[in-house]
């Protein structure tokens, strides 16, 4: 199969490159053979080709990529929910960080568990479902973690980011949020307001340490967060946690997704051909995509 693959670690414009004939995964009991339609890009991937887990990373080479959205072609034994012909969207790995599958999404084929696995909404397609799994599940998680409950405000910083834009909507529809504010650039307000945001507070020109506005959970989507509290337990940087893949997570806001509630968006670049993987990489790497990144079609 066709497959991008690095066999060292380092920046992806010199590392990763196009492999035309790599083998196709052997699926085991548990899992299911994906004919990948579409992949994310996300933030980790390119971390985990510059070796910051390589410590507890599988073996090289790996064919990056977590996120997938695609067809159902072979099944393995013990799999009891899913079919050949099933369209199916998810990430790959079920541990964020730990022991990440060897062949990810940026293939032609791949072998996924079962269990880590939703059938794709209908109304969606191969690009939109693909760029949703690891950043939904973390909006998703985070926010139970935080128990955001019906009528509790909540401020996410990074609301206009690939996770940030998924939030923005999950808080409103599905997490019931009596307010949300969100910090991004000035030309990004009219999007995470169009998300739902009631407010939107633009971090060049203002500090939300600084507002007046209090609220009862802070999501932060972006990286280096801190938190200070004079009353109660301290735990620095807040509460950090790692997602894990969940099928349960896709299959409770797919009724959302396809009433049209939530939302996929793509950059406005994407979707990056197959071919132009490197150069999806680049982009993304700049800090200034707006939703997610995507490769469609592959191959």
């Amino acid at each position: 199969m066709k497959a991008w693959i690095y066999g060292e670690y380092g920046v992806s414009g010199d590392v990763l490159k196009f492999e035309p004939e790599y083998s196709v995964p052997e699926i085991k009991d548990d899992q299911v053979l994906i004919k990948v339609e579409a992949a994310a890009l996300n933030p980790v991937d390119y971390k985990r080709m510059l070796g910051w887990f390589k410590g507890i990373d599988s073996a090289l080479p790996h064919v990056p990529g977590f996120d997938v959205a695609g067809v159902v072609v072979k099944v393995g034994s013990k799999v009891k929910k899913l079919k050949e012909g099933d369209e199916v969207y998810g990430n790959v790995n079920e541990d964020p960080l730990k022991d990440c599958k060897r062949t990810g999404t940026l293939a032609e084929f791949t072998a996924v568990e079962e269990h880590i696995l939703a059938i794709k909404p209908k109304n969606l397609s191969f690009a939109e479902a693909a760029s949703l799994p690891l950043a939904l599940s973390t909006a998703y998680q985070g926010f139970e973690l935080g128990d955001l409950t019906p009528g509790k405000s909540v401020l996410i910083l990074g609301g206009a980011g690939g996770v940030g834009t998924l939030a923005i909507q999950l808080a409103k529809h599905v997490f019931g949020a009596s307010k949300i504010a969100t910090t991004c650039s000035a030309g990004k307000i009219e999007l995470v307001t169009s998300l739902g945001a009631d407010v939107a507070i633009d971090y060049a020109k203002e500090q939300f340490e600084e507002l007046p506005e209090k609220y009862d959970l802070v999501f932060d989507a972006v990286e280096g967060g801190k938190v200070v509290t004079i009353s109660g337990q301290v735990t620095a940087p807040g509460v950090t946690f790692l997602v894990n893949s969940k099928a349960s997570d896709l299959e409770a806001v797919n009724p959302y997704l396809e009433s049209g509630k939530l939302k996929a968006l793509l950059d406005p670049k994407s979707p990056f051909p197959f071919s132009q993987t490197v150069e999806a990489f680049a982009y993304l790497e700049t800090g200034r995509a707006i939703g997610k990144v995507v490769i469609h079609p592959i191959a």
